[in-house]
């Protein structure tokens, strides 16, 4: 199967050739309207736009889906925040599975243990948790980090996200109170992980979209970031 990353195509608001994992597909719906094809899998002419709520947004306003598809068609005012809550459900769908499969834990000590066993893929924060717990949990992250950095331990840099709130998790996840969270390895895991990396770039500054980075707050920043923006 060819992977996204080697599948090139060409955004409708700036014209530009990109690899398809930077940009989020949209086809026209039953109804005649345009919706976000997240896993850019639906049948039909597709239209491509950079993956940003901006250039979304942009791409709304000038009419760009119209001119892509050579024909009128229904465009939401809203489609940029549609397609944001499309990358959110497809994130918390892709974490409900990650849990099933054993991949995916919650609360603080369980989370703090996960990292200290050198066992996480990926932390998430909720994004109104306290700001003690959540510098604890990154201090401990960080040191991770660096002895993943310094060949200390095995293992690549380990994101941060914090992208969703705790009513957000909680709900998703059929649990209460989730403030943190550990992705684990295993394949959901790293499917939700992906799903995440594209949530964080869709919501990012749109200078920051080529980087390779994580997200907190929805703002892109290094994994080994000592402060928050």
């Amino acid at each position: 199967m060819t992977r996204r990353a080697e599948i090139v195509r060409m955004c409708a608001l700036t014209r530009q050739e990109m690899p398809a994992e930077d940009l989020i597909r949209f086809v026209l719906g039953p109804d005649g309207s345009i919706v976000p094809d997240t896993d850019a899998r639906a049948e039909g002419r597709g239209v491509w736009i950079t993956l940003n709520h901006a250039s979304v947004a942009e791409a709304v306003k000038k009419k760009a889906f119209a001119r892509s598809l050579k024909e009128q068609v229904e465009v939401p005012a809203d489609l940029a925040d549609l397609t944001r809550l499309r990358l959110e459900q497809r994130l918390t769908a892709a974490l409900g599975m990650a849990r099933k499969a054993g991949q995916f834990t919650t609360g603080a000590t369980k989370v703090r243990s996960c990292i200290e066993a050198n066992q996480i893929l990926a932390l998430l924060t909720a994004t109104d948790a306290a700001e003690d717990g959540r510098n604890k949990m990154l201090g401990a992250l960080r040191a991770l980090n660096y002895a993943r950095k310094d060949g200390d331990v095995a293992g690549p840099q380990v994101p941060h996200f914090e992208l969703l709130s705790s009513t957000q998790l909680g709900l998703a996840l059929g649990l209460e109170n989730v403030i943190h969270a550990a992705l684990m390895n295993g394949a959901a895991a790293q499917s939700a992980v992906e799903k995440a990396r594209r949530l964080a770039r869709y919501i990012a500054p749109p200078q920051d979209q080529h980087a390779d980075r994580t997200a907190v707050n929805g703002v892109l920043l290094s994994v080994d970031q000592d402060e928050r923006r």
